[in-house]
């Protein structure tokens, strides 16, 4: 079957990373490549592992790894990408991004790639609703990164509110829609 092109997946430190395997499958029975940047954070979730073993892609997770070949790692994934995911989205990733912060492979591969770039937020409503995060999707926004709004309804946490990830239907359709 011929692969539709390449989506580079984020996932970030949110209890929400368990939800990548299903955006991986579905986007494999999509036809898509799914290539893998785990940050340190979203490790503490969910394993390299599981996250390889569904995308049948080497997952990567550092920036100073040696590359396959002499290519740096964040131009290849950059240039590769038909449109970048990030899901689950924190409030620490969309602030390095707001910030201009290049500390990581996931923010560094955002900063080189010219596909479309699509952020699903996933925190506790407090975090969600602060002002700042709020400010920072904004200006995001205005540059044309595409947010996939959070779902209203139980957290995690306990509580209610907007912070869920959307469903992987929502997410799957919003990259269908961007990716070149």
């Amino acid at each position: 079957m011929k692969k539709k092109g390449t989506i580079i997946l984020g996932v970030t430190g949110s209890i929400a990373a368990y939800k990548a395997c299903g955006i991986i499958s579905l986007l494999k029975k999509d036809s898509f490549d799914v290539e893998v940047i785990l940050t340190k954070e979203g490790a503490e979730f969910i394993t390299p592992l599981t996250l390889q073993t569904l995308s049948g892609n080497k997952v990567m997770t550092d920036i100073f790894a040696l590359p396959d070949n002499w290519e740096p790692i964040h131009m290849s994934l950059a240039e590769k990408a038909d449109a970048v995911l990030i899901a689950p989205a924190t409030a620490n990733i969309i602030g390095k991004l707001s910030a201009g912060m290049c500390d990581c492979l996931l923010t560094c591969v955002v900063y080189a790639t010219k596909a479309p770039v699509l952020i699903a937020p996933a925190m506790n409503t407090n975090m969600y609703d602060h002002k700042i995060t709020q400010a920072n999707i904004a200006k995001l926004k205005t540059i044309g990164y595409e947010f996939i709004a959070p779902a209203k309804g139980r957290l995690a946490c306990g509580c209610e509110g907007t912070g869920r990830l959307a469903e992987i239907e929502d997410i799957i359709s919003a990259v269908k829609r961007r990716a070149k």
